[in-house]
């Protein structure tokens, strides 16, 4: 099967975990991300939630591996704010290397919030939020 945000769409959260805990973190990613957030995975509301989310709230993330920081691209014209720090860690699901993305020191809108990401091959990465230490939600990043 071939995977792109709408196959992971239709996944469950567990699924989605299993498939984060089998993939290598990969590089840091470059440049923009086109994002698709994963809210009720595996039913038949998962797509048109992550329409409403992608269209008012989130449209993705702008990485600057260079610097190791990225940038949101949040609200329904694409702001680019709420910067994190981009670093290679070990993951809160399984202890594996894994990308992550800190916000406890660089926003304060979002100090309580880290993402951890992993590649999944030809430019998609699968992320997972947590709010302090309770993962909340699953996203994906699509790279051109």
């Amino acid at each position: 099967m071939a995977l792109d945000a709408r196959a992971l769409l239709k996944m469950s959260a567990k699924q989605l975990d299993d498939l984060f805990s089998q993939s290598p973190p990969g590089d840091i990613p470059n440049g923009e991300g086109r994002g698709t957030a994963i809210v009720a995975p595996g039913t038949v509301y998962s797509y048109e939630l992550s329409r409403v989310v992608n269209f008012f709230a989130w449209q993705g993330k702008v990485f600057d591996a260079k610097e190791g920081v990225l940038r949101n691209e949040i609200l329904p014209f694409g702001l680019r704010a709420i910067i994190a720090a981009v670093s290679r860690g070990a993951s809160w699901l399984d202890g594996k290397d894994c990308i992550v993305l800190d916000y406890s020191k660089t926003s304060t809108v979002a100090h309580w919030i880290r993402d951890e990401i992993r590649y999944l091959g030809s430019g998609l990465y699968l992320g997972r939020v947590y709010w302090d230490k309770t993962p909340i939600l699953h996203f994906c990043l699509e790279f051109s």
